[in-house]
Order: structure tokens, then sequence, then C-alpha cells
């Protein structure tokens, strides 16, 4: 019989204090699903752009599976290829910098799926010292869960990121990265490991562009920015042509806080019917409330003008206002 995992139990005081909004440089990885759709590669970019502020330190492949994989392992694998691609793009060597991830999506809730990002995230997080490792993950939390179940004490090193599910006040949460991997969602908010999660409904769901925005801001700002422009076209259909960019949520709450801002809340229960379930005895998690759209979008398509990864339109300063 499988014993159920014994976490370190943290005091509030403590996980509040990691909870906190960063400042200076963050130590972070990124977990992504990136070839799932096109918005895991704006996060990607979006993270790499911001040297200033984030220290990347290693980006896992996510396993994930719809119509554009044929299996988890098949959407992780192709996910690899993805974040390779863009990197490729940036002018930056994958070699160990890029980690495959699970195969499978987790069997129960008690074994852990082993890949090389579960070894590496591992080692990152022992080897922190005063400061946490933030852990963003924008695809199934399979990669991130795996990792805390065959090395518990991790949850003292590391805060995790996590676009997914819904609201807590939304009527279900049947949303694509919580619903993969209902073992793992349903373990990350029962674990008690620092947790900041951005809900897709109705708050990161406000990160929507369009098509003549791609074509004015993003195309032609070098090999990156044209490759994201013919993504998002290749993507969308229809006349309407917006699109939302949900994982660029994550990178924009490390960046700075007040673009997503966020409260705390006793940890919600997921239930097998995909819905939240409530506790306040329950350990607390910070949640994600809304979105500055504006300013988000005005940072990312600044950093893509003031890349050098090719010969840019002429900005009267390195961010855009959205209302020019």
């Amino acid at each position: 019989m499988k014993t159920k995992p014994l976490f370190p139990q943290l005091s509030d005081a403590f996980r509040i204090e990691r909870m906190t909004p960063p400042t200076g440089t963050i130590s972070m990885v990124l977990d992504t699903d990136t070839c799932n759709e096109i918005d895991d590669q704006f996060a990607l970019t979006y993270a790499m752009l911001s040297p200033d502020k984030l220290d990347v330190q290693a980006i896992y492949a996510a396993p994930f599976h719809n119509k554009r994989s044929s299996s988890p392992a098949d959407g992780m694998e192709k996910s690899y290829h993805e974040i390779v691609k863009i990197l490729g793009l940036l002018g930056r060597p994958e070699a160990n910098f890029v980690y495959r991830g699970s195969t499978t999506y987790l069997p129960d809730a008690q074994t852990p799926v082993h890949s090389p990002m579960v070894d590496d995230l591992i080692a990152r997080a022992r080897a922190m010292k005063a400061e946490p490792l933030y852990v963003v993950a924008i695809g199934a939390i399979t990669n991130v869960v795996s990792a805390i179940l065959t090395e518990p004490a991790i949850i003292e090193k590391i805060v995790v990121v996590w676009l997914g599910g819904h609201a807590h006040y939304w009527p279900h949460t049947r949303e694509f990265n919580c619903f993969q991997d209902i073992h793992a969602s349903r373990l990350l908010f029962d674990c008690g490991v620092p947790l900041i999660q951005i809900p897709c409904r109705p708050v990161a769901s406000h990160l929507i562009t369009n098509a003549p925005e791609i074509d004015y801001y993003v195309k032609g700002r070098g090999a990156i920015g044209n490759y994201l422009h013919d993504i998002y076209h290749h993507f969308i259909q229809g006349h309407a042509r917006s699109k939302v960019i949900w994982d660029i949520s994550t990178i924009a709450w490390l960046l700075n806080p007040d673009w997503v801002p966020t409260t705390l809340v006793s940890s919600p229960m997921l239930t097998g019917q995909l819905t939240w379930s409530r506790d306040d005895r329950r350990h607390l998690i910070r949640v994600a409330t809304s979105v500055d759209r504006d300013a988000i979008f005005g940072d990312l398509f600044g950093k893509l003008a003031s890349t050098p990864f090719g010969t840019l339109r002429e900005q009267s300063s390195a961010t855009i206002k959205m209302n020019d």
C-alpha cells in the first residue's frame, strides 16, 4: 500500500513572507507546454527579454495532450523542440538550459513521474540559500508536483507561480492546465508549497491582443518578432482576430506585482467535479484578482522594440504607450 507523502509543515509567517511580491533580481525557472498553442512562446520571450529583473536559470518542457499532440509524451517533446527554436531566435544556446519533463500525467496522488526536469529542479531548489527559487508554471503542473513528491523538502526552497484553474468563485474550474492532471493540480493546493495562483477566468483572460497590434508592435522586431507575428496569424482564424495571451500574466507578476494585483486567501480544495471547495482553516495562498492589460502589453512590446535582433522602428521610449 502506498503511503501518503509527508510534506514539511511551514509556518503561516514563513509562507506569507515567501509569497510577498519579490523585489530585486529574481531567480526563476519556467515550466511550459510551449507547443500547446501560442501564448507560451510570448511568455518565454518576455522572460528572456527581462534580464534586468529575471535570472532565468532553466526552461522545462511540460506535457500536454490536445489536437496539437498525439499524447502527453508527444506534447512534451514538441514543447521541448519549440523551446529550443525560441531560444535560437533569441540567440540563446539551449545546452544545460532546457530539460525534458514528464511523458505522462500522475497516475495517482502519491506517484511522481520521473524526468530530467525533476532532477534539475530538485538540485536547483536545494542550492538556494536565503532567497527562494520561483518556479513559474504555465501548463499542466505535472512536472512541478512530481519534483515535490520526489523531494517534499523543496517546498521550503521554492515559490510556485501557476497560471491554472479559474477564480475560486467561478462555477467550475474546467480549465486546460488544471484538468489535464487533476491529481497534480489537487496536490499543488494541498501540499502547502508557497503558491501564487493566477486564475485564467476572469483574470488572465483580460490579456487580449489583436491582429493590428501584433502587426504594428511585433512584426519586424527581428527574427523573434517575426516568428511571434507569424504563429499568431497562423493560429487565429475569423474576422475579429483577437486572442488571449494568457501566459504572460505570470511573468508580469514577477516584473511588477502592481500589474497583477493579488490577495491572500485560504487554499481551496479541488473536487472531482472540477469545482472549488472552501475551508478557511487551510493554509494561505496568494491569488491574482485582475491584470493591467495595457501596462503588461506595453512592457512586452517595448522590450521587443528594444531588442538587438533586427531592424526596429524608431520608438520615442523603450516602453510603448498603448494609447499612441
